[in-house]
């Protein structure tokens, strides 16, 4: 197939590793069909208009540009999200934290006081359980918790008010109109964000500073902002553990993804601000990408 064949060529910009499935992805939209329906499509050719644009979009990703913001959207937990170049990428990873706080969600209602009733809907003594996504970029965590558990009262927060205007727009996609929806807050983390929550959620930029010119050439043409975690990488894990201990209801419990090996240094800094609880999460690859702590009566 000539798309994989360029694709495999050598290139300055660009080191290709999944040449197959980029291929495929830019063909079937090209062909605005699911990337499964290609089988049939077999070794028709393409008229010359298709063959123009398929050529294109085969030089922007030989360029460096991921395909996701070729596209213009990204799988996610089952949802297709917009994203372009002002948020991250969701990637699978990420979905380790969504399972690690719907599972914990889960916990809390086998606790449920009385048969038949749940605890993430309010009632006449009771609340929501409130949520906080932070950093939260394309929406992709904070949706796909409240598309899970509707009841939610769900926040998310970034300081870019571009990644907002992403995200808000995913959740005005993606969730129905009876679920609420999700409040959003333009914040440096925690500061221009009201309110406590029983579980903050985030995926924080944690690549040290130093080390970003030496990501892959699509990372690099993500937002910085959204990565650059600071000389170690822990400027920003730090904030959010320590404003989190003010704004964590009493046994509150915070999700976070990192670096597989920066997790020793984060379960130290939560110890070092009095969390308790500390557990870790794997990814499908086997690595350690998800730590949570408790706050207070949890500690």
């Amino acid at each position: 197939m000539e798309g994989i064949a360029l694709l495999e060529e050598p290139i300055d910009q660009a080191y290709i590793d999944t040449p197959n499935l980029d291929g495929a992805l830019l063909l079937a939209e090209v062909l605005s069909c699911r990337r499964e329906d290609l089988l049939d499509w077999g070794n028709q050719p393409l008229s010359p208009e298709d063959h123009a644009r398929f050529k294109a979009l085969l030089d922007r990703r030989r360029s460096g540009e991921c395909v996701a913001y070729i596209l213009g959207h990204k799988e996610f937990w089952g949802l297709t999200f917009i994203v372009n170049p002002q948020v991250l990428v969701p990637r699978p990873d990420t979905e380790t934290l969504v399972e690690a706080a719907l599972a914990y969600l889960d916990s809390l209602e086998a606790q449920s006081p009385r048969p038949g009733e749940t605890l993430l809907e309010p009632g006449p003594q009771r609340r929501p359980l409130r949520v906080l996504d932070l950093c939260t970029g394309s929406g992709a965590i904070a949706v796909s918790l409240k598309h899970e558990r509707p009841l939610l009262s769900v926040a998310a927060a970034d300081i870019s008010a571009a990644a907002l205007e992403v995200a808000a727009a995913n959740a005005e996609r993606l969730l129905e109109a009876h679920t609420g929806g999700i409040t959003f807050y333009e914040s440096d983390l925690l500061a221009g964000v009201p309110g406590t929550f029983d579980m903050i959620v985030t995926n924080p930029p944690y690549i040290p500073s130093d080390h970003i010119v030496s990501l892959a050439p699509e990372t690099q043409g993500e937002p910085h902002i959204a990565l650059d975690g600071g000389e170690e990488g822990l400027d920003l894990v730090e904030g959010i553990i320590s404003q989190g201990r003010t704004r964590l209801e009493e046994g509150g419990i915070i999700f976070l993804e990192a670096d597989p090996s920066q997790m020793e240094d984060i379960a130290a800094l939560f110890r070092k601000y009095g969390y308790g609880d500390l557990r870790l999460y794997q990814a499908l690859s086997g690595s350690e990408r998800v730590i949570s702590a408790r706050w207070g009566g949890g500690a």
